[in-house]
């Protein structure tokens, strides 16, 4: 087995040449080499790393390069948007391959994923927004009254159910 020692991905034996970077590739001699995985970002990287870690593969993340800088939203919003390439070594890749791929983090050339506006059996096709079209138009006027009502009375129960609850707060310490 080959790999390119530039950007880690694994390549057959008869290639000399890396297809993503264009780099001379390399045999691999030690069997804990770095090679590169997959690329997630955000819930789907902590998912990954967490699969590879409950089956015992050790496994790295490193940022992904951009060709163009940029600022990461990181730092206004909280949320690390950016992309991170994922590694694990070379003895334990058939492993962590087999783990992505069970979880759904790698796709399989051949392999039909469902789709999600796919007709299950408890569901008759019908979406809330269809039924909602179909009604005539007094049961619309209807239920947006209801509707209306129900929020209604939701505002009213929070203000209050707040307000009895801090006289009660103060009965105790008043």
């Amino acid at each position: 087995m080959k790999y390119c020692s530039k950007c880690k991905r694994l390549h057959n034996d008869e290639e000399t040449v890396c297809k993503n970077c264009k780099a001379q590739l390399k045999t691999i001699t030690d069997e804990n080499t770095p090679v590169y995985l997959l690329t997630a970002s955000g819930f789907e990287l902590q998912r990954v790393k967490a699969a590879l870690e409950d089956n015992t593969v050790p496994c790295d993340a490193t940022i992904r390069k951009c060709a163009e800088n940029r600022y990461n939203a990181n730092a206004a919003t909280g949320y690390d948007s950016s992309s991170y390439d994922v590694y694990v070594p070379y003895s334990a890749y058939e492993k962590a391959f087999d783990t992505c791929v069970g979880i759904g983090a790698i796709k399989l050339e051949n392999e039909e994923i469902l789709d999600s506006d796919a007709e299950y059996s408890e569901n008759k096709g019908d979406t809330l927004d269809d039924k909602f079209e179909k009604m005539t138009g007094a049961k619309r006027t209807t239920f947006r009254v209801i509707s209306a009502v129900i929020f209604l009375l939701l505002i009213a129960l929070a203000v209050f159910g707040t307000d009895a609850i801090m006289n009660l707060i103060k009965g105790f310490f008043g």
